[in-house]
């Protein structure tokens, strides 16, 4: 069984702090499975969008509960995720964090 790059990196993290990390700190933030480790976010950043990794970060976000705003009582829990901070060579970028060119 072979792990493509897609299987690693599920999702692009796109707020307004990652928008500012993208623009001032070469660093982007993507939402990565589970089992994934530096090596495997590196080799797959490298592979699907043709730049140069420097660093990667990860970071375990731990689930969430809320309760209902009508009820009160009904507890929804989001699901914990694992996300990459990837840094960049000075002068790669990654351009669907940009916009429109």
């Amino acid at each position: 069984m072979t792990i493509s790059a897609f299987d690693i990196i599920r999702q692009p993290i796109v707020t307004e702090k990652t928008n500012y990390l993208a623009g001032k700190l070469q660093q982007y933030v993507f939402e990565v499975a589970s089992f994934a480790t530096r090596e495997q976010v590196k080799t797959a950043v490298e592979t699907a969008f043709d730049v140069e990794v420097v660093r990667v970060n990860i970071i375990n976000a731990p689930a969430k509960s809320t309760t209902n705003s009508r009820s009160r009582r009904l507890s929804i829990r989001k699901r914990g995720f694992k996300k990459a901070i990837i840094t960049l060579k000075p002068g790669d970028r990654i351009p669907f964090f940009e916009g429109v060119d």
